[in-house]
């Protein structure tokens, strides 16, 4: 359980980072959407992985949905960013599909 943690703490700085600065400070990127889907996909594998019950997987996965949510809500504060409804809908097409996948295994 400690890889999965180090992962996911590893995954969410670099999903704050890539999600909260400036604009020009990153390259083109070929497609976003993609990004956030895995970005936040991966975030709830990993969360998901770490709890030993149905009920706290699906609030983990509720945790990394309702993060997501606030992420996206802090861009309003970044110089040339702004909250998108498409990027949160690929936040949570990511974390569905990390549920799913948690429902599997």
């Amino acid at each position: 359980m400690r890889w999965e943690l180090l992962l996911f703490l590893l995954g969410l700085a670099a999903t704050l980072f890539g999600c909260l600065v400036p604009l020009s400070w990153l390259p083109p990127l070929p497609n976003d959407k993609l990004m956030h889907f895995g970005a936040f996909g991966t975030m709830a594998l990993l969360a998901g992985r770490m709890m030993p019950t149905p009920l706290t997987v699906a609030l983990a996965l509720l945790g990394v949905l309702v993060l997501s949510w606030l992420v996206e809500l802090l861009q309003n504060l970044v110089p040339g960013r702004h909250f998108c409804w498409r990027d949160m809908a690929a936040n949570a097409a990511g974390v569905l599909c990390a549920g799913a996948v948690l429902s599997l295994v």
